[in-house]
């Protein structure tokens, strides 16, 4: 299917309910994994961002559709879920940030695999379910590891239109609709881990350029100083896992590709201490996972979507709790 005729597609999807599933739960090491629902259809390489207690699931990879405009609503209080205004145009491998109660979605790529890299930034208001553009990124790129630090967006890392990975790192302020250009990232790669700890950007993971060239590098971004420092490594080399905050501390699941040849992906869960400064092994997951995406919403962290398999295999429509002592 071609992306207008994916376009047509999801213009026509009404309005869904969750299938709520029994909750299975399991708990070790004071951690814990549980299947909360699912998602109206199996998507992956999605974009998600929190507002007002609600989750938005943007963009991303569906069956025959190489990206797409989705913008469906998710309250976990009730389980519930509700269609929202497409994206002005398709994608996947977006990034998504929240400033001022505002989402912006950012780059991405149109085809697959890694094709049609775009530059394009868009900015959603849930209160009137409404899209605009601002300014795009300097140049384009898919698979950009994305987060909102006091009051400002970056957008670190990716793979341009020649599918070459970069070490880019650009702010966007939106009080000004403007980019600047801040201190590169130590190591180009993509399909990175990112989240925002006590005033810091931790980058970890990703991959260098092939899907087996995965590192276990984790730098460090001071915001304060533009400048970058060493962070402790992983334990395992993953890219395209799913990273949320809970209590404090940084949880990074999942990953391709583990078994390249059986089609397997990464079930492998660890969390960062940075009073330790260190990595812990928790318990796994219940089932590989790669290219979905996750949130926090108090203290449980979200798991949407993805793939249990290589690639496009196996797309899942799961939605998994995981809650940490």
């Amino acid at each position: 299917m071609n992306m207008l005729r994916a376009r047509r597609f999801v213009g026509g999807l009404v309005s869904l309910g969750v299938v709520l599933v029994p909750a299975l739960a399991i708990a070790q090491g004071g951690s814990s994994w549980t299947s909360v629902g699912s998602m109206p259809f199996e998507r992956a390489e999605i974009a998600l961002a929190e507002a007002n207690g609600k989750v938005y699931v943007l963009g991303g990879q569906m069956r025959a559709v190489d990206a797409n405009s989705l913008n469906q609503e998710y309250d976990p209080a009730t389980g519930t879920w509700r269609e929202r205004a497409l994206m002005p145009a398709v994608t996947s491998h977006a990034g998504a940030a929240t400033v001022n109660g505002k989402i912006y979605v950012v780059g991405g790529f149109q085809a697959n695999v890694h094709v049609g890299a775009v530059s394009n930034v868009f900015e959603y208001d849930p209160g009137t379910d409404a899209w605009r553009r601002v300014a795009p990124l300097p140049a384009p790129r898919g698979a950009p590891g994305v987060v909102a630090l006091n009051g400002k967006i970056y957008a670190i890392g990716g793979r341009n239109p020649d599918r070459v990975t970069v070490n880019t790192n650009e702010v966007y302020d939106p009080a000004t609709d403007a980019w600047m250009t801040a201190a590169p990232l130590p190591q180009a790669r993509d399909h990175l881990g990112i989240a925002v700890l006590n005033g810091r950007i931790h980058v970890f993971g990703g991959r260098l350029n092939a899907t087996v060239d995965n590192t276990t590098r984790h730098d460090i971004y001071d915001p304060a100083t533009d400048t970058w420092s060493d962070g402790a490594p992983l334990n395992i080399a993953r890219s395209a896992g799913v990273v949320f905050l809970i209590n404090g501390r940084i949880v990074w699941a999942g990953g391709e590709c583990k078994d390249a040849q059986a089609r397997t992906t990464f079930d492998d869960v660890e969390v960062f201490d940075p009073g330790a400064n260190r990595w812990t092994v928790l318990s796994k997951m219940p089932i590989g996972r790669h290219a979905a995406a996750g949130v926090t919403v108090g203290d449980v962290g979200y798991v949407m979507g993805g793939a249990n398999g290589c690639g496009t295999d196996r797309q899942t429509k799961d939605i998994s709790a995981f809650r940490m002592q």
